[in-house]
């Protein structure tokens, strides 16, 4: 599967090689400064492409895209990767219900999330694969764990199907539950949510609740592949991301990334199975997980219908970099409430932003209480190294914009400053925003 096109960035003068980005690890509850180190690896979970792309998904993959830019800016080599499960239930009931062949819902609603991606200015991923493509690398994977006692086949199911699918024995990874991510802690909590998330704790055979399905033994109606020794079937969601992560990352990865709601079960069992495909105790350094969006009082969600569309937006004449610029001024671990008015703001700022750059970009600057240019980046690489701090970046730029645009012109003097990496100050400004916030100008 083909990722999409990747904007150019521009290499900014001044880096500080020492500084990197941090967040808060929602497995140790601790703050962590990511990618410590020349090189860094980051695993994002994808759509499941049946109805793409609303805020809250852009929302999520915007953080990210700071982070990767955070760290190249900082001469981090990253490898990113991230799947498309481009077969599920969600996906099957949506091409039912609809009559459209599920295959063909999968390829538009992720050639409309490219499209999105690639509007919104989102660095690509070095490795973008579909749960379809991979499934002869999750066929092998669940056969060794199987091999290696940690999975297990169970009998049909209460409507006599599923006679062989395959359980992960979560019994056979000691750290499982050992730094629960979820909002239950408690047995009968995390019990609870795993069957809210989609879980079967009550399926009759596994061996115990959380248990999660490794491979779905193949049932009339659904699409199944060749399973080998374990029969035609597909794969679980879990184990999608935990072998596409090893076979191209490897473990440990530095920073596995998505929505909040994906804690748990999720990211915890798919941290689990990279765990015992790589043997590595630790095989993710940081967890790091996007607020939620709500709209009009409820999560933005697909099965409450209540989605703003990204594409929707643009068809409607809103400039992608001020759907970007809403995304940025909220901070990236908080849950917030879109409303239509922020919009209109973030194009406001967009212009005054361009207004400043357009007075000083040809090295021409007002002089007397306008922040050095230089001393502007330095302040929003700061804001990103602290905790992805994007709302406190674009304060920084507000703060000199607003200053350009308030100097009398009998102000403006003639500069080309060493801090400034010998770069007219709105140019450097101009390309600081663009490298780092992923905001054209």
């Amino acid at each position: 599967m083909h990722s999409w096109r990747s904007p150019a960035v521009p290499v900014l003068p001044l880096a500080d090689r020492d500084l990197r980005p941090s967040a808060t690890d929602s497995a140790s509850r601790q703050r962590r400064t990511l990618g410590e180190g020349r090189r860094a690896s980051l695993y994002v979970c994808g759509i499941t492409p049946y109805d793409a792309t609303h805020l809250g998904h852009a929302a999520t993959y915007v953080t990210y895209d700071l982070l990767v830019r955070s760290w190249r800016d900082s001469g981090v080599e990253v490898t990113y990767a991230q799947n498309v499960t481009d077969v599920d239930d969600p996906l099957l009931e949506r091409a039912r219900d609809t009559g459209v062949d599920w295959r063909e819902l999968a390829v538009s609603q992720t050639d409309l999330f490219r499209s999105d991606m690639e509007a919104l200015r989102v660095i690509a991923p070095d490795h973008y694969l579909g749960a379809v493509e991979t499934v002869p690398d999750v066929v092998r994977a669940v056969e060794r764990l199987v091999a290696d006692g940690a999975a297990y086949r169970v009998g049909p199911d209460a409507t006599g199907a599923g006679d062989g699918d395959v359980y992960a024995d979560l019994a056979a990874d000691t750290r499982f539950g050992l730094e629960p991510m979820g909002d239950a802690t408690d047995e009968a909590g995390r019990i609870a949510e795993f069957a809210a998330m989609g879980g079967d704790p009550d399926r009759p055979g596994k061996r115990a609740p959380l248990d999660p399905l490794l491979w779905r033994a193949a049932r009339e109606g659904e699409p199944s592949w060749p399973g080998r020794s374990l029969g035609d079937g597909r794969p679980g969601w879990h184990v999608e991301c935990a072998t596409i992560a090893a076979m191209t990352l490897g473990a440990p990865v530095a920073v596995q990334g998505g929505g909040r709601d994906l804690r748990f079960p999720h990211h915890e069992m798919s941290t689990s199975h990279l765990r015992m495909l790589s043997g590595d105790a630790h095989p993710v350094v940081a967890q790091v997980h996007a607020g939620l969006l709500a709209y009009e009082g409820e999560k933005m969600s697909k099965s409450r219908g209540n989605l703003v569309l990204v594409s929707r937006l643009v068809e409607q004449g809103v400039e992608p970099m001020a759907v970007r610029l809403v995304l940025l001024s909220h901070h990236y671990a908080s849950s917030w409430e879109f409303h239509e008015a922020e919009l209109i703001d973030a194009a406001e700022r967009l212009t005054r932003w361009r207004d400043a750059v357009a007075l000083t970009a040809g090295g021409s600057v007002p002089g007397a209480g306008v922040p050095d240019s230089g001393a502007v980046v330095t302040q929003v690489r700061l804001a990103l190294a602290d905790d992805l701090d994007a709302p406190r970046a674009l304060a920084a730029v507000d703060a000199w914009a607003s200053a350009v645009l308030a100097a009398d012109a009998a102000d403006v003097v003639e500069t080309g400053t060493a801090t400034d990496g010998g770069s007219a100050p709105g140019a450097l400004v101009r390309d600081a925003v663009d490298a780092l916030l992923g905001i054209a100008l």
